[in-house]
């Protein structure tokens, strides 16, 4: 057996003996903690790629009225459709942010294809783990440490847990996320951030004091897995914002493997971003 698939087989095996521990009381001791891997077929897929603002108060960036985002995702069907423009009118959005938005926006209204860091290989980092379609995310959930892992490309976050934030953790494209149980939901507290990601789709950038709180639950029978999130970074936006993210569940099999940079040049000369590359060999 090859050994990547031997390795695949070992996560699927992880899945069912981390089940183990979701039969342990909360931290308040009211609810046993979510079952986010009730099976190693089970994962959570988005419909789109979008945040979902909330029902009031500061929220995400969304496409600008004048210029609205039709989303393959949403409409596989629509043979139109369209690239991102912000709306740069809200509120939470600091000059340089709006310019460097305006920029993108620019770029789009152009014709050109604006890439994004998923299509090219790179990781997306935190808020924009949760606008990942396409492929199914799965958890591995143990008593130490909550994985998530997004089936293209294998773009992988660690949750440790019950454990306080490192005093001046090293920025990561995915930050340091701790986590702990409250009732029926998974709270993940992540910082250390570098400034190489987005926020979100439209390319909005954030500085290293991004720090995102995101709230993971099941609702709907257990058919539908919500994250409220709550995202601040003074360095970028103007207040505090929130976003609310829905995946429905999925049980197509076990996670399959899959490669995203084979034969994933810039074959049109569209000045794509280069995918990443290794300079010197690991070991």
């Amino acid at each position: 057996m090859p050994a990547s698939s031997q390795g695949w087989k070992n996560a699927a095996a992880g899945v069912a003996l981390s089940l183990a521990f979701l039969t342990a009381p909360s931290a308040n001791g009211a609810d046993t903690i979510p079952n986010f891997a009730p099976s190693a077929a089970v994962g959570w897929q988005l419909s789109d790629d979008e945040f979902i603002p909330p029902p009031s108060g500061p929220g995400p960036i969304v496409s600008d009225p004048a210029h609205p985002y039709t989303s393959f995702y949403r409409f596989p069907t629509n043979p139109k459709p369209t690239f991102r423009v912000a709306d740069l009118s809200n509120p939470i959005l600091l000059p340089a942010t709006r310019e460097a938005l305006r920029k993108a926006n620019e770029k789009s209204l152009s014709g050109k294809y604006v890439g994004l860091p998923k299509e090219r290989c790179w990781p997306v980092g935190v808020p924009a783990f949760s606008l990942l379609p396409a492929t199914p995310v799965y958890f591995l959930q143990g008593e130490k440490e909550v994985t998530m892992i997004w089936t293209q490309d294998h773009q992988v976050r660690h949750v440790f847990m019950n454990v306080p934030h490192t005093a001046k953790p090293k920025p990561a494209w995915f930050g340091e996320s701790v986590g702990h149980y409250e009732g029926d939901t998974l709270v993940v507290d992540t910082i250390g951030l570098n400034d190489r990601t987005f926020v979100d789709n439209y390319l909005t950038p954030h500085t290293a004091q991004l720090h995102v709180i995101e709230r993971y639950r099941m609702i709907d029978g257990g058919k539908t897995l919500e994250v409220n999130l709550h995202v601040e970074d003074p360095g970028a936006f103007t207040t505090p914002w929130n976003a609310i993210q829905r995946y429905r569940r999925m049980e197509n099999g076990p996670m399959p493997e899959t490669v995203c940079a084979e034969n994933n040049a810039d074959h049109f000369s569209q000045d794509l971003e280069p995918v990443p590359t290794a300079a010197r060999p690991d070991f």
